[in-house]
Parts: C-alpha cells; structure tokens; sequence
C-alpha cells in the first residue's frame, strides 16, 4: 500500500532535486528560468534562517536551536528574496514565518500560492 502525503503532496524530481510537491517543482523550474535569463541571481535551495540559539534552562536540560527553512532564496534588484511555496498552511510554519520576517528584515518573505 503506498502512503498519501496527509496534504496530497506528490514529491516530484526537476534537475536532481526532489522536491515535496508538484508546485515546488514547478516553481524551481520558473525561477531557473529567471536566473538564466539574469532577472534574478544566486538562487538557493531551502536556505536555512536560525530563529533561537541552542540553549541550556535553569535545570540544565538543553534546548535545540529553532530554524526556519524555506523553499529558494535569491537576489532580485538587489535584494535577498525568500519564498516558500504553500498549499496548505500549518499553525507551525506560520509562528515560523512571523519569526523569520522580524528577525531577518534585511529579506524580503514571500509565500507562493498555486
């Protein structure tokens, strides 16, 4: 039996790069196509954004670090855009996300929506 994504996700394969979804996917490839056509630059892949440091409470039992990871980065007209392609939004990412806009006003945050 194969398992379904809860959200009916369907991972999907574009230049050796799996990614979680079809619109993901898709999305990659439209962004490929912007780099190479020099409109934007220095695209990454799930650039990691750290969000709280490791930590140690009172009682000395370690606390992880919190990172968000979105789905590109790059550079637009000079400035560092990060976007995260959403079907379904979760109460998780959306902490996250708030998170991340205030921590790093530096970027501009961008949710992509098919």
């Amino acid at each position: 039996m194969i398992r379904r994504h809860k959200y009916n996700a369907v991972k999907t394969t574009v230049d050796g790069h799996t990614f979680d979804s079809k619109a993901e996917a898709a999305r990659y490839s439209e962004l490929r196509l912007l780099e190479r056509a020099g409109v934007i630059s220095d695209l990454e892949l799930q650039p990691s954004f750290l969000l709280q440091e490791p930590f140690r409470d009172e009682q000395k039992r370690a606390h992880r670090a919190i990172n968000y990871v979105a789905d590109f980065a790059y550079n637009e007209n000079g400035r560092r855009i990060v976007e995260d392609v959403k079907g379904k939004e979760t109460k998780e990412f959306s902490i996250k996300w708030k998170l991340a806009i205030r921590h790093y006003p530096n970027h501009e945050f961008r949710k992509v929506t098919r």
